[in-house]
């Protein structure tokens, strides 16, 4: 069904509940998957005594940490995924690399938002559904251990 999972991860709960859900799909459907976090860089700068102005600090060390983890877990659950850091807006980054891995399933996190919220920063996840041209899941359920690490790829994943 699902030959090319991407699996966009944010070090989250939310994104590792993504994670764990999107993983077992892999491994029942024996698809490609790969991994990835997006940097989005800050607009901002600091500024400090006499005028000063000093760069943000740079978040790429602590991005990576998140994909490492997420790569492990992976790995850890019998996968073989692709790592990928991308900088940018993150919606425009995680299709830009579902089109170029001509993916058929992109997998994010669901982070509740309220309405003035999602009206100032907007929705990645809306916007994902107006870009991508492969299926999107938005996962919210909690895929057990046991389910997760079984060998029998048969098993169904039962959500409750």
């Amino acid at each position: 069904m699902y030959r090319t999972i991407v699996l966009a991860y944010d070090g989250t709960l939310e994104g590792r509940l993504a994670l764990r859900e999107g993983a077992r799909l892999a491994q029942i459907c024996n698809a490609r998957v790969v991994l990835m976090a997006v940097l989005e860089p800050a607009g901002e700068m600091y500024v400090g005594d006499f005028g000063t102005i000093y760069p943000p600090e740079d978040r790429r060390p602590d991005v990576q940490r998140i994909l490492d983890e997420g790569f492990a877990r992976l790995t850890r659950m019998g996968l073989r995924p692709e790592a990928r850091l991308e900088i940018g807006d993150a919606a425009e980054r995680i299709t830009s690399v579902a089109q170029q891995v001509s993916a058929d399933l992109v997998v994010v996190g669901h982070h509740k938002q309220g309405a003035i919220a999602r009206w100032l920063l907007g929705s990645v996840t809306n916007s994902l559904s107006n870009t991508l041209a492969c299926s999107l899941l938005v996962a919210r359920h909690e895929i057990s251990d046991d389910v997760l690490f079984s060998s029998d790829t048969s098993q169904s994943v039962i959500l409750s």
